[in-house]
């Protein structure tokens, strides 16, 4: 059983030893355990740093190209190097990497094909309440999206992925992957677990988080539009009734007006105007998310045939 560390790195040269250092290199039902560091352009001595810590393999970029793509590129140049369990960590020194022997214990077990560690937001003294909050909202509102029974901290970056779970993973968003692994998980059925880990302060201010309000917009559009990809009918189907719902409201107005006033409707036709349009957009986004359900069974069909490929490239 092989298990490959996987730590995305952009200028992080300050910690990235510190973080090699603390990875356990023995874990009972492990056989071997070997580090691989994507640097992702880094204009410092990341790679130099990474060399010297003792990571087993390195990927370079030659230019950033965000935590996403290194994510993916780090996920695919695990499963080539034979990885049967893959545990993503952030080259930051956020997490403490003496658990990952309990982070991969589930999956040893056969019983999680992810493992996301908990960092338990609310207990995070040093985080700032916005980015808290951000954070805590994005676990609640993907969380219940997805009718999760518990809420996961959907933001942690601190995963164990089984080879099954890191076959299905295909990375669309340019902005962060935590989310988008989530959601692909669950619509396939993968099995995802957690255990509470405490995360330390990171010295530094957050790169992917430079201001919170532009986060949280990115984070709600990749959200939204992974959610559409894989549920389109009942993003679409809501969205319909909300626009629809006012449409009805007026309708019952005009009605109102017409059968129990003198008035008899006259003078709020243009209510009725415009609650026709509005049902009738409601019903075209529905039946638009009728087509996209339908376009999405070809969507798993290709899914399916990337499976295959990808299973047939990294063979072991």
């Amino acid at each position: 059983m092989k298990l490959i560390v996987t730590i995305p790195a952009y200028n992080e040269e300050q910690n990235i030893a510190d973080v090699i250092k603390e990875i356990p290199r023995s874990i009972e039902g492990i056989s071997e355990v070997k580090v691989l560091v994507l640097d992702d352009g880094s204009t410092d001595q990341t790679v130099q740093k990474a060399k010297e810590a003792g990571a087993d393999y390195l990927i370079s970029h030659s230019e950033n190209k965000g935590l996403a793509c290194t994510f993916q590129d780090a996920i695919a140049g695990a499963l080539e190097r034979g990885a049967d369990i893959i545990v993503n960590t952030d080259a930051d020194n956020h997490y403490n990497q003496s658990r990952i022997p309990e982070l991969v214990q589930p999956i040893l077990k056969i019983k999680a094909d992810i493992v996301i560690g908990d960092r338990e937001v609310k207990k995070l003294e040093y985080m700032p309440a916005a980015n808290k909050y951000l954070n805590m909202l994005g676990s609640f509102s993907v969380s219940r999206l997805m009718r999760l029974k518990k809420v996961l901290d959907v933001s942690s970056g601190f995963r164990a992925y089984n080879r099954e779970a890191a076959l299905r993973i295909s990375i669309l968003s340019k902005h962060t992957y935590t989310h988008e692994t989530l959601i692909q998980a669950l619509d396939h059925n993968l099995i995802v677990d957690s255990i509470p880990i405490k995360a330390r302060k990171v010295s530094r201010k957050s790169r992917l988080i430079p201001s919170v309000p532009k986060h949280l917009i990115k984070s709600l559009v990749v959200i939204f539009r992974v959610f559409t990809v894989y549920k389109p009918l009942r993003v679409l189907s809501a969205l319909g009734a909300i626009i629809s719902i006012p449409g009805v409201i007026l309708v019952l107005r005009f009605l109102y007006y017409y059968f129990f006033t003198d008035a008899g409707g006259k003078g709020h036709i243009q209510s009725l105007i415009i609650a026709a349009i509005l049902i009738l957009v409601g019903f075209q986004v529905f039946i638009l998310g009728l087509i996209a359900s339908a376009v999405g069974w070809n969507r798993k069909m290709l899914e399916e045939v990337l499976y295959s490929l990808k299973k047939d490239r990294y063979k072991k």
